[in-house]
């Protein structure tokens, strides 16, 4: 028998093609073991309710989806950049703040000196807000601690938050030290020869990115540390085009990278190489809203390529204090021109793409991880529609209920 039969309401599976939202209405869905076992119209189950499972759960008419993923934020921080934020409204630019030793350099300060418990203690309250709003799964990127052991902190931190599943991504080429502000390529050095090779050994990381930027990370510095992730059997993403075209999209996809994020300067050549190499586009909206950007990405053109949307909240304390998957769904249908049904995809299908796990989670399909969100909506598009709401009524995880 089944552990659990959800039976009552409506499902949203995400499944590719067919109805919208890959929508199954008067839905059942079993559980066994963590996953799910089955899933389909109720009056296609195999027997009686009664017969199939121990427990049987009324979702009271409500939709359930697979769980949020959010697989792009920064949640592992200490301190906050509001003073920043007030210099921005005052007219000063990101990229003025930045090379004034503000921007990222002002909370790897906060948080070299941050412990462990301490990092883990203040990014567990950003992963509740999230888990508020349906998130199972959540990327956590380290990037803020700028040496060895401050990144292997960060990292060990994230990997003491519970509640959903975690993925950890080392951002060691986040920004230049100031330690190593007249000699860039030694810090590249570190990146590629200790603290890679440290995070890989202790498992640690599960993909490596960069800030590939004008003032970030050049091409061939970016490629220095793809060529030594790749070394130690990790995959690799970027924080590309965000302010600048610097090919990064193309780059990216040249070492099979997961994803390309940000993106609003991308090129149509960085576009084709995303399609051909099937490397995700995870749209950051939140980041695009709180800098006023005016050039959205591309979606038109990602969307005839065929290039798979997430969509992430960018969780950091300096670009995109956004602790809402629910309005990086809305920033992205009204900011970028999604659909709803292309936002929600991007939460949860190609999410699951964007951190290699996509036949693990991202959609309600057998033998999937039992990961699920049970909402108080009529239709699935409310999801992207409502500002402020909290329609989630459960959230499960590997089967069992949370809330």
């Amino acid at each position: 028998m089944w552990d659990t039969l959800l039976i009552g309401g409506h499902a949203a599976t995400l499944a590719p093609g067919g109805e919208a939202y890959g929508a199954v209405r008067d839905a059942a869905i079993g559980l066994a073991d963590g996953r799910i076992a089955w899933v389909g119209p109720r009056s296609d189950l195999p027997g009686r309710p009664d017969t199939l499972a121990h427990t049987i759960v009324d979702v009271g008419g409500r939709w359930i989806t697979p769980g949020l993923i959010d697989c792009h934020t920064h949640l592992v921080f200490a301190s906050n950049r509001a003073t920043e934020w007030e210099m921005r409204l005052n007219g000063a630019t990101y990229e003025e703040i930045a090379r004034a030793g503000g921007g990222i350099l002002s909370s790897v300060r906060a948080t070299r000196q941050a412990t462990q418990q301490q990092l883990t203690a203040s990014a567990q309250t950003r992963l509740d807000a999230l888990m508020a709003g349906g998130v199972t799964t959540v990327e956590v990127k380290s990037g803020y601690g700028l040496d060895l052991d401050s990144e292997l902190k960060m990292l060990r931190a994230a990997g003491g938050l519970t509640g959903a599943r975690v993925q950890r991504t080392l951002l060691s080429a986040h920004a230049v030290p100031p330690e190593f502000k007249d000699d860039r390529s030694a810090y590249v050095d570190l990146i590629c020869d200790r603290i890679i090779p440290a995070a890989a050994a202790e498992g640690l990381a599960d993909a490596v990115d960069a800030f590939g930027e004008s003032i970030g990370f050049t091409p061939a510095e970016v490629e220095r540390v793809f060529q030594a992730a790749r070394a130690h059997g990790l995959p690799v993403k970027l924080h590309a085009e965000q302010l600048t075209d610097q090919g990064g999209a193309a780059l990216t996809a040249r070492y099979a990278g997961l994803s390309a994020d940000h993106l609003e300067h991308l090129s149509d050549e960085g576009v084709a190489a995303m399609a051909q190499a099937e490397t995700v586009a995870v749209l950051l909206p939140g980041a695009y809203y709180f800098l006023k950007d005016k050039t959205p990405p591309p979606i038109q053109a990602l969307r005839e390529a065929g290039v798979a949307m997430a969509v992430a909240t960018d969780c950091n304390p300096g670009t995109s204090p956004l602790t809402s998957p629910l309005l990086a769904m809305n920033m992205a249908c009204t900011l970028f021109g999604l659909a709803p049904e292309e936002a929600l995809a991007g939460c949860t299908r190609h999410g699951a793409a964007a951190l290699g796990l996509s036949d693990e989670i991202g959609t309600l399909r057998a033998g999937k991880a039992a990961d699920l969100a049970v909402w108080n909506i009529d239709e699935p598009a409310e999801l992207s529609y409502w500002l402020g709401a909290a329609p989630l009524a459960q959230r499960w995880l590997a089967g069992e209920r949370l809330n």
